[in-house]
């Protein structure tokens, strides 16, 4: 992981998960293998959108299902 986008991901995820090492956060994972529940997902999206500077309405995270598919939409909005 080495973009800002990714990077952002991982400190998002390590915040609202600190049982999480930070190797296991890579992009084929989902947000669920890692433990996180409903309320964990929305805080390391919201952490991220924050922390890259962009809003995204939730419609758009549909065909979201692992770390790179999530990495690969934020890119998209990401000045």
């Amino acid at each position: 992981m080495s973009d800002a986008v990714l990077t952002a991901i991982r400190s998002s995820v390590l915040v609202v998960l600190p049982e999480i090492e930070p190797e296991q956060v890579t992009e084929e994972v989902s947000l669920t293998d890692l433990g996180a529940n409903s309320i964990d997902r929305v805080d390391v999206v919201t952490m991220t959108m924050d922390t890259l500077g962009i809003s995204l309405s939730v419609t758009e995270f549909t065909d979201v299902h692992d770390i790179g598919s999530l990495a690969r939409l934020l890119r998209r909005h990401t000045p």
